[in-house]
């Protein structure tokens, strides 16, 4: 894993921000930043294990037929 710095997430939130047009203000931006430093610390342990391709969910995922007309 990278050396991630709080200003760094901070960035990321801000470019992100304006990259999707949300009008974001700086306390927002620290709460996103927060929750967002949060869920990469709790993900952090689970990238280290070992998990093949036939335990990924889109493999087992199988969506239902696309209906013949919408009915609105």
């Amino acid at each position: 894993m990278t050396d991630t710095t709080p200003s760094d997430i901070v960035d990321f939130v801000r470019a992100s921000a304006r990259l999707l047009e949300l009008p974001l203000d700086d306390a927002q931006v620290a709460r996103v930043a927060t929750h967002l430093a949060r869920t990469r610390t709790m993900v952090a342990p689970l990238r280290l294990l070992p998990l093949g391709p036939e335990l990924e969910p889109a493999e087992v995922y199988c969506p239902a037929p696309f209906p013949a007309e919408d009915p609105a």
